[in-house]
């Protein structure tokens, strides 16, 4: 389809397609990058439900403006919005998560949930998308997740509506995101959930031409690529949160062997011969992500609980970065690499790298060991209790 887009989407002129196809596509994970440290202070400052509607009220904005675009800025402008929601929309529906399970194993299982429903919109989309396309037109799959956005804003507005919480008032103020930048601890797990998502960023948008080059695959081929990956990605979500109920000091092993599996499949893809041995590895590196994702993504809550003070918004903004790190730059990168060195020497590098960076996360081995910081007991005990969050904490201190 790709050869029907000059005709429907004119592109600027002089500029190369692939290049122009490649800046849209990284268009949004870049502006996420760049908000996401604002978004995560607003974020702990004003709650996580009003956040959560802005965002959801932007992808509305940004989706239905992708159906009716006629060109490449306008498609650009709205590719660029999504960014922008999703740093508020994504940030704040994991913090809120967080937030509201704040016990293990229910916080594993509550974010599990959620991995496993981004597994689903991420892999199901290229499929769902071109069927769509093909016998509906281009506008109808952004008419439909556009409803989709509207219905979820609704559902939030039923269920926590954020006019109605005045809980904010009587929370204590969040660590600026600056300091837990800082935190050896917090850095590790970010830099953990960036390597390891950095094959699928980079496989995404090389994978379809390797394949009809070095397979000639079908188009139908190209498009079901990664929709099987789905299942061994819940499948991971789902023994790793029974791990974590079982073992919760393992979480740090949990994601060490999910990158040792992201490794040893990246190195694999290059070496399938047909469309029925690509889908192994891709699975494998699927699986790894949801090990890896599902088993940090609880400890990142832990750490600030421990470490920090008990707001989540900017620690998920840190989280959100590292998935946007791989996201802006594989749409953009991958392809030269690809060019200049091949594609085997690109997922034999990434592999490579997620092999090498598992050793590293030995370091959380002892997080589940750590006490409730200093700087928390200052916030919530010496100062007296400004309201019900603060007495509560109080007395489970004194208890």
């Amino acid at each position: 389809n790709r050869s029907l887009l000059p005709a429907r989407y004119p592109p600027a002129a002089g500029g190369n397609e692939d290049v122009q196809i490649g800046v849209l596509f990284a268009s949004k994970a870049i502006l996420q990058l760049l908000v996401n440290p604002l978004s995560g202070t607003l974020i702990d400052r004003v709650g996580y439900e009003a956040p959560l509607l802005a965002g959801l009220a932007v992808m509305f904005l940004s989706t239905s403006t992708f159906a009716f675009a006629e060109n490449y800025a306008t498609l650009f402008a709205a590719r660029s919005l999504q960014g922008l929601g999703s740093a508020f929309a994504d940030t704040a529906g994991i913090a809120l998560i967080a937030d509201r399970y704040a016990e293990e194993p229910a916080r594993s299982r509550a974010l599990g949930t959620a991995l496993a429903c981004i597994s689903f919109g991420s892999l199901a989309a290229p499929p769902f998308g071109g069927v769509l396309y093909e016998f509906a037109g281009k506008r109808v799959p952004f008419l439909v997740l556009a409803c989709v956005c509207l219905l979820d804003g609704l559902l939030l507005l039923a269920l926590a509506p954020p006019c109605a919480t005045g809980a904010r008032a009587n929370m204590p103020v969040g660590t600026p995101i600056h300091r837990l930048m800082i935190d050896p601890y917090i850095a590790v797990v970010a830099g953990a959930l960036a390597t390891c998502n950095i094959p699928l960023a980079f496989l995404e948008p090389t994978i379809a031409n390797w394949m009809k080059d070095s397979m000639g695959a079908s188009e139908w081929e190209v498009g079901l690529t990664w929709l099987p990956a789905f299942f061994p990605h819940v499948l991971g979500v789902y023994v790793t949160v029974r791990l974590a109920a079982a073992y919760p000091h393992l979480q740090w092993f949990y994601g060490a062997l999910g990158m040792a599996i992201i490794g040893a499949s990246s190195c694999l893809v290059p070496a399938c011969r047909n469309f029925g041995q690509v889908i192994i590895p891709l699975c494998g590196i699927c699986f790894g992500i949801a090990l890896v994702d599902t088993a940090l993504l609880p400890t990142l809550a832990f750490l600030v609980d421990v470490r920090h003070v008990s707001v989540y918004g900017s620690v998920y903004a840190i989280a959100d970065i590292s998935y946007s790190v791989a996201y802006a730059l594989g749409p953009i990168v991958a392809g030269q690499i690809v060019h200049t060195m091949g594609f085997a020497q690109l997922n034999l590098g990434m592999g490579l790298a997620n092999v090498l960076y598992a050793p590293v996360l030995l370091f959380l081995k002892n997080v589940c060991q750590m006490k409730p910081s200093h700087s928390e007991r200052n916030i919530l005990l010496e100062e007296g209790p400004k309201g019900l969050y603060d007495t509560i904490k109080m007395e489970e201190r004194k208890g």
